[in-house]
């Protein structure tokens, strides 16, 4: 190395030691400063501001990169915990749901005084508008086909195919689907038969005979119910209300009906093994005592 560059390496090195001193020794005075510190702090005070202004910008950057990664995180805690609660209330909407099935089922266990077994819904094949047909888990040792399929707020369908450990049910709306049914306001019979749309669950009722007075025909928003007779549905099943009158041809009323089963919403159904026994025709009737060891009970 030079003898030229030592002394400028020295020189740089003695100027950059003494520039903190003398800054130093200028900010340190009391009192009215000399002409030196005077002309240090005016030379150095710009240079001073710049650096405060760089190190307050970075600060701040440096803080507001903190602050979004704090959120971020808070955030991403907020949305996990969110999802968390999410699927607690779907479990317990579904739970609150199947309590409710099995409360109607057991109703319907009590009000039909017949053989039957519960079953769980476990598909429903749809088209873009409505449920085909349901598929439950009852299969060929407990069940047989053309058993009555029935939910709590009124027949389903009926056992189609039976297969392993399911079966197949017929739904109500289905054009393979006929039931024997009244107009409980009127008591007038019918054939209930599925119209097989493809947007809707709407049924007819064929052979309803057209009274001649105007108060005893189908009206909408009358209720039909199973008639039971000729039927695997025990009688006054609601099955469902008139929605549409479509006149008449002479002799026969043409009305719609929709079910009043929520095909869509069924999770849990009762397959009655057998139809319920008929009703005694003399069970509100007062029997006089007979006889007994000849004498007669007064």
């Amino acid at each position: 190395m030079t003898l030229r560059r030592r002394i400028v390496d020295w020189s740089l090195t003695g100027l950059l030691l003494l520039i903190p001193a003398l800054v130093l020794r200028a900010s340190l005075s009391r009192g009215e400063p000399s002409a030196v510190d005077e002309t240090v702090l005016r030379i150095t005070a710009p240079l001073q501001t710049a650096v405060s202004w760089i190190a307050e910008g970075i600060g701040g950057v440096w803080g507001s990169y903190v602050a979004l990664i704090d959120v971020e995180s808070e955030n991403r805690e907020l949305r996990e915990d969110n999802e968390k609660l999410r699927k607690e209330l779907a479990s317990m909407t579904r739970r609150a749901y199947d309590v409710q099935a099995l409360e109607e089922l057991a109703l319907v266990k009590k009000r039909i005084a017949a053989d039957m077994i519960g079953a769980r819904v476990i598909g429903a094949p749809l088209t873009p508008f409505r449920v085909v047909r349901l598929r439950i888990d009852r299969g060929a040792n407990e069940i047989q086909p053309n058993m009555a399929v029935i939910a709590g707020t009124g027949p389903v369908g009926v056992i189609d195919k039976v297969f392993g450990d399911y079966a197949d049910v017929v739904l109500v709306s289905d054009t393979r689907s006929k039931i024997d049914v009244v107009v409980k306001r009127t008591g007038r019979r019918g054939f209930l038969l599925g119209l097989g749309r493809d947007d809707s669950y709407a049924c007819t009722i064929t052979s309803l005979e057209l009274a001649s007075q105007t108060d005893q025909r189908a009206q909408v928003g009358d209720e039909i119910v199973t008639s039971g007779v000729g039927s695997i549905f025990p009688p006054g099943l609601v099955i469902g209300k008139i929605t549409k009158l479509d006149g008449d041809d002479g002799m026969f009323q043409k009305v719609e009906v929709e079910p009043s089963v929520d095909v869509s919403r069924v999770r849990a159904v009762m397959v009655l093994l057998a139809p319920p026994p008929p009703a005694d025709p003399d069970a509100k009737t007062r029997k006089r005592s007979e006889a007994a060891f000849g004498a007669r009970a007064l």
